[in-house]
């Protein structure tokens, strides 16, 4: 019997709400997503459904914290990441458990050309002051993103 296993996770979805980022008691760094992931199902008359999936995310470290700062509800995001499961107690003794993905990259997919003049997405939403660097118009189009090995500030493009 082999003891070869395999946890691993790839998402693209966007963002349900603005990310909520927050320090554990060690120090570290921990910011909580939640993405929706669109799926398509055919029904008995041939039609095309699709279905929201939502999933929870986990981001540590200082990828946590530039997740934190550079996304909001609605982006567009790509997870890499691992499945993990956990059990707890409630204070009226019920078990409770839960999966949900601990990120270890994580990659931002709405490029600065997507902004347009005068603070403004395109769909209205104001802009969060990035992508008006000259360096950030050069990049339109790019996949900008985190991964668990980054420095704190360190964007991988």
């Amino acid at each position: 019997m082999s003891s070869f296993t395999i946890n691993r996770v790839v998402l693209i979805g966007r963002l349900t709400r603005d990310p909520e980022l927050r320090a554990l008691p060690s120090g570290l760094s921990v910011c909580g997503l939640r993405i929706a992931c669109n799926s398509a199902r055919r029904d008995t008359d041939g039609e095309f459904h699709e279905k929201p999936n939502y999933f929870d995310v986990s981001v540590y470290g200082a990828s946590a914290e530039n997740v934190s700062r550079y996304t909001r509800k609605g982006r567009r995001v790509a997870i890499d990441g691992r499945l993990e499961w956990r059990e707890w107690e409630t204070s009226e003794q019920q078990k409770r458990q839960s999966v949900s993905v601990v990120a270890d990259t994580v990659l931002f997919l709405d490029s600065p050309g997507e902004r347009t003049a005068g603070g403004r997405l395109q769909d209205g939403e104001p802009s969060d002051g990035l992508g008006d660097s000259e360096a950030d118009q050069q990049s339109d189009g790019e996949l900008v993103g985190v991964g668990a090995g980054s420095e704190d500030g360190d964007l991988v493009f």
